[in-house]
C-alpha cells in the first residue's frame, strides 16, 4: 500500500509540469501560433524562479519570477512572429537555445546552492486517511493549480464570449478580422499566457519537485508538452489524461532501473519520449477528419492597412 501511495505521488509530482506548460500551450495554439520555444521559457522559468525563491525566501516570490521570466521570452517570440512576421517555427526552435543558453549564465551561480521546497497541503484527519489521504489532501499548491487552471482554461474556451473570440481567431484569422476582432492582439495575449504557464512549469522544478537548480533541468519536457496539445486534440480536458499517463512513463523508467530490470538504462531513460513519438503516430495514423486543430495554426496573420 505504501509503494502504491509512493508511486502515485510520484506520478502526480513528474506530471504537474507537464500539465501546467502544456495548458498554457494548448490557448496560444488555439489562438493560431505555434510556439516551439516551450522548453527555452520554462528553463529560463526554472533559472529565475529558483533565483528569485533564493534572494527571497519566499516560493510564492520565486513563482512570480517565473511566471515573469516566461512573458518576457514569450514577448521576445510575439515581437519577432507578430511583430515582425517571422517564421514560427524558426523563431520558437531559436527561442530554446536561447532560454537554455541563458538560463545556463543567470543560474550559474545557483549550482549547488539549496532552498526549502513548497510546502505540502496538511489537513488533520484527512491527509493521515490511508492511500488516498496524501494524494488527494497532502499535494503542494502547484498540483492543485494544475487542476483548477484546466478548468480555468475550458470554461474560458467553451463557456465564456472571450473564448469564442479565441478560437475563432485561431481557426479563421481573416473572417475573425473582418468582423472587428484585433487577431494580432489576441495572439498576443495567447502567446504571453503560454509563456506565463511555460514559466511557471519550470520554476515547479526546483521549488517543488527538486530544492535546488541544475542547467537544463527541464530535461525535455517543453517537447513532452508540446506533445501532449496533440495528443490532446486541442481540448483542455484530455490534458489531464495526457500529462498523468507521461509522467507515469517517467516515473515506470525509474522505478524498472531500481527494481533491476534487464534493459539498458539508456533506453529506460528514453522511455518518454519514445511514448511520445508513438502517440503521435498512433493519432496522426487514426485520425481520418475532423481534427480540432486551429486551421490558422502557425501561419502569419498581417491585418489590412
Amino acid at each position: 500500500m505504501e509503494l502504491l501511495e509512493a508511486i502515485i505521488l510520484a506520478v502526480l509530482a513528474a506530471s504537474t509540469p507537464l500539465l501546467i506548460a502544456a495548458t498554457g500551450e494548448l490557448i496560444t495554439e488555439r489562438a493560431g501560433v505555434l510556439n516551439l520555444g516551450v522548453e527555452g521559457m520554462m528553463i529560463m522559468g526554472a533559472a529565475c524562479g529558483f533565483g528569485g525563491a533564493l534572494y527571497s525566501g519566499s516560493v510564492f516570490v520565486g513563482a512570480l519570477c517565473g511566471i515573469a521570466a516566461g512573458v518576457a521570452m514569450s514577448l521576445v517570440f510575439a515581437l519577432m512572429t507578430l511583430g515582425l512576421a517571422v517564421n514560427q517555427v524558426a523563431t520558437g526552435l531559436a527561442l530554446t537555445i536561447l532560454g537554455i543558453g541563458l538560463s545556463g549564465l543567470i543560474g550559474a551561480g545557483f549550482v549547488g546552492e539549496r532552498i526549502t521546497p513548497a510546502a505540502h497541503l496538511n489537513i488533520p484527519g484527512l491527509t493521515d486517511i490511508p492511500l488516498i489521504g496524501r494524494i488527494l489532501f497532502g499535494e503542494d499548491g502547484f498540483v492543485y493549480l494544475s487542476l483548477l487552471l484546466v478548468i480555468a482554461v475550458w470554461l474560458f474556451l467553451y463557456r465564456s464570449r472571450a473564448g469564442l473570440i479565441l478560437r475563432a481567431a485561431g481557426d479563421n484569422h481573416a473572417s475573425a478580422h473582418a468582423l472587428g476582432y484585433p487577431v494580432l492582439r489576441i495572439r498576443l495575449y495567447a502567446v504571453m499566457f503560454g509563456g506565463g504557464c511555460a514559466g511557471l512549469a519550470g520554476a515547479y522544478l526546483p521549488l517543488a519537485y527538486t530544492p535546488f537548480f541544475i542547467p537544463g533541468m527541464t530535461a525535455g519536457r517543453g517537447w513532452i508538452a508540446l506533445a501532449l496539445v496533440v495528443f490532446a486534440s486541442w481540448r483542455p480536458g484530455r490534458l489531464v489524461i495526457g500529462a498523468y499517463l507521461f509522467g507515469a512513463v517517467t516515473i515506470l523508467q525509474l522505478h524498472a532501473q531500481g527494481w533491476g530490470v534487464g534493459v539498458p538504462s539508456q533506453l529506460m531513460s528514453a522511455l518518454p519520449y519514445l511514448a511520445t513519438i508513438i502517440v503521435l503516430v498512433v493519432i496522426s495514423r487514426a485520425r481520418t477528419g475532423g481534427s480540432t486543430a486551429p486551421a490558422a495554426l502557425g501561419t502569419v496573420f498581417v491585418p489590412d492597412r
